[in-house]
This record gives C-alpha cells, sequence and structure tokens, in this order.
C-alpha cells in the first residue's frame, strides 16, 4: 500500500499496481475504483495507514489519538457531561494525582478538546466543540 495523489488534489491509498492502472481506495468513503497509473503520483512521507484513518471522522480521530488509557478518557466523558470543572475539584473527585491530571489536560489542550474556563472564581477546564462532537460520535 502507498498514498498517491490524483491531479485534482484527491488523496487515494493505492492497493494494486500494473504497468498502466492503479486500484484505488478512497480513504474516505471506501469506494475502490481504477485509475490510469500515469494520471497519480506518490505522497512522500504520508504513511498509507495514517491516509486509512481518514475514514474516521476528524473529531473521532482527535479524541482517540489524545487519550493514553481509560481514565483520561472517563476524564474527557466527565468533564462533557458535568463539566467545566475547576483544578481543586478534578483533583479531589478523581483518582489522578496532580501531576497526572495537569498531564492529561495538558494533552487534551494540545489536541483542542478542553480548554480553560473558570470555574467558582478557580481556573478549570471544559470540553471543545472537537471533544464534544467526537464523544457524541463514540457514545450514540
Amino acid at each position: 500500500m502507498r498514498t498517491v495523489r490524483d491531479e485534482a488534489g484527491d488523496t487515494f491509498v493505492l492497493l494494486k499496481e500494473s504497468s498502466d492502472s492503479c486500484k484505488l481506495r478512497d480513504p474516505e468513503t471506501g469506494e475502490e475504483t481504477y485509475r490510469d497509473a500515469a494520471a497519480l503520483e506518490p505522497v512522500a512521507g504520508e504513511s498509507p495507514l495514517t491516509t486509512t484513518a481518514q475514514a474516521v471522522p476528524e473529531p473521532v480521530r482527535r479524541v482517540l489519538t489524545a487519550t493514553p488509557d481509560e481514565r483520561a478518557l472517563g476524564l474527557l466523558v466527565d468533564l462533557r457531561e458535568r463539566g467545566p470543572h475547576s483544578v481543586r475539584y478534578l483533583l479531589d473527585a478523581t483518582d489522578l494525582c496532580e501531576s497526572d491530571l495537569l498531564g492529561i489536560l495538558t494533552e487534551f489542550r494540545a489536541a483542542g478538546l478542553v480548554e480553560e474556563a473558570t470555574v467558582a472564581g478557580e481556573r478549570g477546564y471544559g470540553t471543545t466543540e472537537l471533544a464534544e462532537d467526537g464523544l457524541a460520535s463514540l457514545l450514540d
């Protein structure tokens, strides 16, 4: 498998190749087609597995790739369902130590899944629209 691009700039996963044609899969729809090999160019530096992952909606991919374990996933779900929460509340209500909590929140912030919020005059965190969309797809 390789990642290729056609003349319109669309990206595909190359499944099979002959001298004049290629069997391709559209990563977003899963549809397989044949195209002229001369009309395709390889995409350097992009793994075909990364291209294939585009079948999963972006908000869901972001939740999956930013969530290292079930406790972190539970934190994100709780922030969606009952948040935003202050950092003090999260330290008291969860079994996460301060460094683990802040590490997870930092990863979530970098992924665009949580944002800072003021809760009862204290610093806290709530989910972003991206996290809401990703979790909604997973929880439905």
